[in-house]
């Protein structure tokens, strides 16, 4: 969560929520349901997915043939990982907490900083970055092309031996279909009143009202705009920059929060951005309120709910 936006991008408007029994009409203030086409892709796109899956946990992506995107992302879980910070291939912490892959197709940019406005080009920059994959992609088609099948796989799919532009596409093209809609809140923006307890409700209304929904809006409940870490009072333990809000669906799944992974739970991280933020000092009751909220925007990912990844 964060504060009202220096660069708000829309008004956010505040619904009035029942505290004490479900809305009769639920209020959608400046949210969307996450949904997904229903139409089938292409078989075009179908092989350039399956191969992207494919690809996503393939080590021989990674410079050192160790690694792979899932080392970080764990699509079976909450499209992160577990840890405070993931690891280098040389084993020193990254300087930031790894982002989930989970809907990271809505963000209007990707990585903290928003450096990327692509899934191709965060694709390419996180393969070739020495502290991520350090992979070399020539030499990576080299070896893809190497190997029968997957050189198959890429003959059916793009009509040619593998290259550096297709694995990227690949890849981009199967993490757009990393999205989890179906949360509680998702069913309650569509109709569904009893979808969310009175408490969740409660903390729905303070979510908006204390200025959370500023920056936190939108479809994917963040990822639309900027903001400064640490506006009021520090946030994370080093510093305070301007970064890409995060996304908040799935939030109770993603533990350590922050881009420094500095906050433990998702209590620690109300109460923190409450007052980094806001300047506010939140109560315990309204630390669990919103909390609460924020649990229901848990999705699901091919039939299976969003879950947190073991701390490792």
């Amino acid at each position: 969560m964060a504060v009202v936006a220096i660069l708000a991008r829309r008004p956010v408007i505040h619904a009035s929520v029942e505290a004490t029994r479900p809305a009769a009409t639920p209020p959608k203030g400046a949210f969307n349901a996450l949904t997904v086409r229903h139409i089938p892709p292409s078989a075009q796109e179908a092989r350039e997915i399956a191969l992207g899956e494919l690809l996503f946990g393939d080590t021989r992506l990674s410079g050192d043939g160790k690694r792979s995107c899932v080392t970080c992302h764990d699509v079976t879980t909450n499209g992160a990982s577990g840890r405070e910070r993931d690891l280098t291939p040389q084993g020193q912490p990254l300087p930031v907490n790894t982002p989930t892959v989970f809907n990271a197709a809505r963000n209007f940019r990707l990585n903290w900083s928003g450096n990327a406005r692509t899934l191709e080009s965060q694709a390419r920059a996180s393969l070739q970055n020495p502290s991520i994959m350090g992979a070399d992609l020539t030499k990576v088609a080299r070896v893809l092309a190497a190997d029968a099948a997957t050189a198959e796989r890429f003959h059916d799919t793009y009509r040619r031996d593998p290259r550096p532009e297709d694995i990227v596409r690949a890849l981009a093209r199967y993490e757009a279909t990393l999205i989890t809609p179906g949360s509680r809140f998702d069913h309650y923006l569509m109709g569904e009143a009893l979808a969310l307890s009175a408490g969740e409700q409660r903390g729905y209304k303070l979510f908006q009202s204390v200025g959370c929904a500023s920056c936190h809006q939108g479809v994917n409940v963040g990822g639309n705009l900027y903001q400064r870490s640490g506006v009021f009072h520090p946030a994370a333990k080093a510093d305070s920059p301007v970064l890409r809000v995060p996304s908040l669906r799935n939030v109770a799944t993603t533990a350590p929060y922050f881009h420094d992974g500095s906050a433990e739970t998702l209590e620690d991280a109300v109460r923190a951005m409450g007052r980094a933020q806001l300047n506010r000092v939140l109560t315990a009751d309204q630390v669990a309120d919103i909390a609460a909220f924020l649990r229901s925007l848990n999705g699901v990912y091919r039939d299976r709910p969003v879950t947190q990844a073991a701390p490792r």
